[in-house]
């Protein structure tokens, strides 16, 4: 299945293509700049893949949680290039797919992931690693660093703790420690992992698509977490 996925939930703005066998990603950190950037993004990424949208099969979505705005954009620009060629969509969440990275990047099997979600939150999941693929142990969460545990239902010997959520709250892997029943396990922070990436949402969208989850443009919906309603724009955030 021929894929683009497209992502502007954080900081991180990237686009990536795979038919199943060969993939080409982009990806560049440029807070407050992704309304311009993703779709010259998208055409640099297709045109390397010597391929074009019509040629697609469906379009996976990266439907948050991270910044308002940026879910936004990437909802809003992944339906329109869907609904231009009647693509069926599928929307993967930003932890899943940083979780998905830490599988990638150092073969973690039990991952913590954490985004900074401003105002004295983050958005947080676990996931574990099945056949490949990151698959939840809890529901994404938002609310106070402090507030999070580790999920009592997998005593997990070692955790892979990545995003933003640790950058911006170090203690956070000590309180998460604090809340171990049993044995503290071992909590490493790789810290080359700080934002999700496109390139990691086409494995989990596939898999979606292949599960038949994927839906008509104008069915998608984003993973906001926190209740819209509550927002509150801080200063200079998005």
């Amino acid at each position: 299945m021929r894929l683009l996925a497209i992502d502007t939930a954080t900081e991180y703005c990237s686009a990536a293509f795979s038919n199943g066998m060969e993939q080409c990603s982009y990806g560049e950190e440029a807070p407050q700049q992704h309304a311009n950037l993703i779709l010259p993004m998208v055409q640099k990424t297709l045109t390397t893949a010597n391929t074009s949208l019509a040629e697609l099969e469906g379009i996976v979505i990266g439907a948050g949680p991270g910044s308002f705005t940026g879910v936004r954009i990437a909802a809003g620009i992944g339906q329109g290039l869907a609904f231009s060629q009647n693509l069926p969509v599928v929307g993967v969440s930003s932890l899943q797919a940083l979780a998905q990275q830490a599988y990638r990047k150092q073969g973690a099997t039990h991952v913590i992931a954490a985004i900074d979600a401003r105002m004295g939150e983050v958005y947080f999941g676990a996931y574990e690693l099945v056949q490949g693929l990151m698959q939840p142990l809890t529901k994404d969460l938002v609310g106070a660093p402090e507030q999070m545990v580790l999920p009592a239902q997998k005593a997990a010997a070692q955790w892979h703790c990545v995003g933003t959520g640790f950058v911006t709250y170090p203690a956070l892997i000590e309180w998460l420690g604090q809340s171990a029943q049993g044995p503290t396990p071992h909590l490493v922070a790789i810290a080359e992992v700080r934002f999700p990436h496109a390139q990691d949402m086409l494995a989990i969208g596939r898999a979606l698509f292949s599960a038949g989850a994927g839906v008509a443009a104008e069915q998608f919906d984003v993973h906001y977490v926190r209740n819209e309603v509550t927002w509150q724009k801080l200063p200079g955030r998005t």
